[in-house]
């Protein structure tokens, strides 16, 4: 065996040993990265579609942000948040004039910022009124709030009973909302693209009726932008692709071009409801991850970012909508920026494999939706080498 190959096992038994085993993990050990490429300990390079699980929306290491966090370290790694720090401050600045002008609570994930959201929708609406509706195939965390707010049997097993008042609509389906609203429903939250969902798109006028709804019945409107927010639809926040503007927005993922962190983003008016001593997160803000925030805000701007997401996202579409035609297993590519998902008729997990084998890393959802979701830095050829790897995968399963 050589002494690559010894690392690599060295590493797994670790694992094996110490590590709790609630991930199905790849046998491979990644060391580096840069841009949209990673390497293992063998030396094996791969181009990767999904990048940190969507977080790496700039890419592995994208250096304003490696720069900044460098600078960062050396002077303040953390304070609680009983003091001010100026980068803090400035980070929900640029948040806020980039989306609806509110103010921004932060924290360290999609799910905690999504528990935030919670809280205030049942903070802000008067104490009768306490229910919120979700929608099947979201996605919104892992803690019992998130999860049970998630409309998903599979994320529910074993963990009942689940927190109360979550009711459950289909997604795109304004009729059935409407029939579940009654006085003592709070809110709804959603996620206007869905991600783990399958890459799935609001039928035209849905959000729009959704905004309607709230406002007719006094309801709070949240918006889940962990996945399709901060650049990655080609504008700054998903909900301005539709015209609509929610109450509340949570993101997280690439925030922080990487680095961990989250938000929630509301008006002012419902800001004070989530008062001091209702929520909190020790990390939240912290000035490491404000500073890689403000980094990843202005790299974006810097290198038009927003627009490159746009071209790539049309790129893809026209490298890959053709298998639908060619492939009978194939039936459609959908997405919006670099949300991008292949919806087939067959098991996608061995067609991820096999990309892994050819250099390439992808990931399937639903079982049967590969979900892309590269860099914002990709280029023209590397976004062309990908999508050569993933329909010779395709044609091979094929046959």
């Amino acid at each position: 065996m050589s002494q690559a190959a010894t690392m690599s096992s060295a590493t797994h038994a670790l694992f094996d040993r110490y590590v709790v085993p609630n991930y199905k993990r790849y046998p491979v050990v990644l060391e580096r990265g840069e841009g949209s490429w990673v390497w293992d300990d063998q030396g094996k390079r791969y181009l990767d579609f999904f990048p940190g699980w969507g977080c790496n929306l700039l890419g592995h290491c994208p250096p304003p942000v490696v720069e900044a966090v460098q600078q960062q370290v050396a002077k303040l790694i953390h304070v609680p948040n009983t003091w001010y720090t100026e980068v803090q401050g400035r980070w929900a600045k640029l948040l806020s004039d980039r989306s609806f002008g509110g103010q921004a609570f932060f924290c360290n994930s999609g799910a905690e910022a999504n528990e935030a959201a919670i809280k205030l929708i049942r903070l802000h609406t008067p104490p009768h009124k306490y229910k919120i509706i979700t929608f099947t195939g979201g996605f919104h965390g892992r803690t019992l709030g998130a999860v049970t707010a998630t409309a998903q049997p599979k994320y529910h097993d074993g963990l009942g009973p689940l927190v109360p008042g979550f009711v459950y609509a289909p997604f795109g389906d304004l009729a059935a909302v409407e029939a579940l609203i009654d006085n003592e429903t709070a809110g709804i939250l959603i996620e206007p693209i869905q991600g783990e969902g399958g890459i799935k798109l609001p039928p035209v006028g849905f959000l729009q009726g959704l905004r309607k709804l709230c406002d007719q019945h006094g309801m709070v409107l949240a918006f889940d932008e962990v996945q399709a927010g901060c650049g990655r639809t080609g504008e700054w926040f998903a909900y301005q692709n539709f015209g609509v503007t929610p109450d509340v927005m949570t993101l997280a993922k690439s925030l922080c071009g990487g680095v961990a962190g989250g938000a929630l983003l509301t008006t002012r008016e419902l800001a004070p409801s989530l008062r001091p001593g209702m929520h909190a997160a020790t990390f939240g803000g912290n000035p490491l991850a404000a500073a890689a925030g403000i980094a990843t805000i202005e790299m974006i701007e810097e290198e038009g970012l927003l627009v490159r997401a746009k071209e790539l996202g049309q790129m893809f579409q026209q490298h890959l909508s053709p298998l639908v035609k060619e492939l009978p297993f194939v039936t459609e590519v959908r997405g919006l920026g670099l949300m991008v998902g292949v919806e087939l008729t067959i098991d996608g997990t061995p067609i991820v494999a096999r990309c892994m084998e050819q250099g390439l890393l992808i990931n399937c959802t639903q079982n049967t939706v590969l979900r892309l979701l590269p860099a914002m830095t990709l280029s023209d050829d590397e976004l062309a080498e990908g999508c050569d790897i993933l329909a010779r995968v395709l044609r091979e399963s094929g046959q």
